[in-house]
């Protein structure tokens, strides 16, 4: 017989669950490999590197234990968040540079683990792309590259890669509708478009759906801001299809483009700075797809993942407090 009741839950661990978000980070990194090629390999390896090497010298200079803050592979986590969401063949010093603004300023600067208000990889996301836009809009296009031209690329110092590499779906379209005469309809059935979004990139989307599907029965992440937020998204593509179908593509290239499924069970699940109520998780992650649809059609950068993952971050204080159940025993909310 168990000695603890039915309703208590076993402890859980840092390590345990940054453990589980790499187990399901897993089949997008493979199916990433299968398109794109091993730059995405080889820049998941450089972020790991650089985040622990990072991690352990911050940690040094405050005085704090090495060994277990290394062992709760947040840092690790970090890193493959930044390789993903960076190019695979952006040349090595932008992701070592990324992942030590994550580290340094996102993370250690607030505090450490627990106390950054802003999630450090998008911040890391956000600061490159504003400072080296060119680089990091340099994607490779699937099975254009063998192996030897990555690392040239991401090893060497010649960067003159415009024939061979390929804008994402949510830019290829953008750039597409900004051409006089062009329709959302006739642009989806253009190179570079597969099914239902990008070549290559509705399969990576997709493997980060089962990753998600996977943390959820886990009971690493709660449902609300998945559902949430792509709901949302879902909802706003279908209202902007339908009101003018020439202009803005329908729900399923908006799930299945960009970050969308990224952001929904990755990003924005961050338990250190997303929403922690219930209804507050559903409050952030819906304000989150309205300001990446936002972005997406009506801003500079072709995705707005990123940038609404840090804005919401900034809300976050206020939707907690507004959003918190009254105490138990209470009416009212304290």
């Amino acid at each position: 017989m168990s000695l603890n009741s039915p309703y208590l839950r076993k402890p859980t661990s840092v390590t345990r669950v940054m453990a589980e978000v790499l187990l399901a980070l897993i089949p997008a990194v493979a199916v990433y490999a299968w398109f794109f090629g091993v730059g995405i390999l080889v820049q998941i390896a450089l972020a790991t590197v650089a985040a622990i090497a990072f991690e352990a010298g911050f940690l040094k200079l405050r005085g704090r234990p090495i060994g277990r803050s290394l062992a709760d592979l947040s840092a690790v986590v970090t890193a493959w968040l930044i390789a993903l969401a960076f190019p695979s063949i952006g040349p090595w010093w932008l992701v070592v540079a990324g992942t030590a603004f994550a580290i340094v300023v996102a993370k250690h600067l607030y505090g450490g683990l627990g106390q950054n208000p802003f999630n450090p990889a998008m911040v890391a996301y956000a600061v490159m792309i504003v400072a080296f836009p060119a680089l990091m809009s340099q994607w490779p296009g699937a099975g254009r590259l063998d192996a030897s031209a990555q690392l040239d690329l991401i090893f060497g110092g010649a960067r003159a890669v415009d024939a061979i590499t390929a804008a994402t779906p949510l830019d290829a379209l953008r750039t597409g509708l900004r051409a006089e005469g062009s329709s959302v309809n006739a642009l989806l059935q253009g190179e570079g478009f597969g099914l239902f979004a990008g070549h290559g990139w509705e399969w990576i989307a997709f493997a980060f759906l089962i990753g998600g599907l996977y943390l959820l029965a886990r009971r690493i992440i709660t449902w609300h801001i998945p559902v949430a937020y792509l709901g949302s998204l879902a909802a706003l593509a279908t209202i902007a299809s339908i009101a003018a179908p020439q202009s803005y593509p329908g729900p399923v290239f908006s799930l299945f483009s960009g970050a969308a499924m990224l952001g929904a069970f990755f990003i924005l699940t961050d338990p250190v700075s997303g929403a922690t109520t219930p209804r507050g998780k559903l409050i952030y992650a819906a304000g989150a797809a309205l300001i990446t649809w936002i972005i997406r059609h009506f801003g500079a950068f072709p995705d707005g993942v990123a940038f609404a993952t840090l804005l919401m971050n900034l809300c976050v204080p206020l939707i907690d407090m507004k959003t918190q159940p009254p105490v138990f025993g209470h009416k009212t909310k304290n």
